[in-house]
């Protein structure tokens, strides 16, 4: 599992793209993505979850189904910063009981 994190700005975002980014209210990690923007809505932080579907799979096609969930959207953008986090990576301490 992947969990990637895309900040960039709004390119022209129509009235209707606008009210739709507005009314998005879930943060969380997805596989469609969410958004949350500053309060001009013309910056942007699209989070979106993407399963690993094969053990070799790295950052580099993580991106790529995130970009692609990001253009299902349909708003126009310019991506500033990528960041992806491998959550097969993390290790987990256990306190002993």
């Amino acid at each position: 599992m992947f969990r990637v994190t895309i900040r960039g700005k709004f390119d022209g975002l129509s009235e209707d793209g606008r009210a739709a980014v507005l009314a998005a209210t879930d943060t969380a990690f997805t596989e469609t993505g969410t958004f949350t923007h500053d309060a001009s809505v013309s910056a942007f932080t699209f989070r979106c979850q993407v399963p690993a579907v094969r053990d070799d799979e790295g950052e580099q096609e993580a991106t790529r189904r995130a970009l692609a969930a990001l253009d299902a959207h349909g708003h126009p953008y310019q991506v500033l910063r990528v960041a992806v986090m491998d959550m097969r990576q993390i290790k987990i301490r256990r306190k002993n009981r």
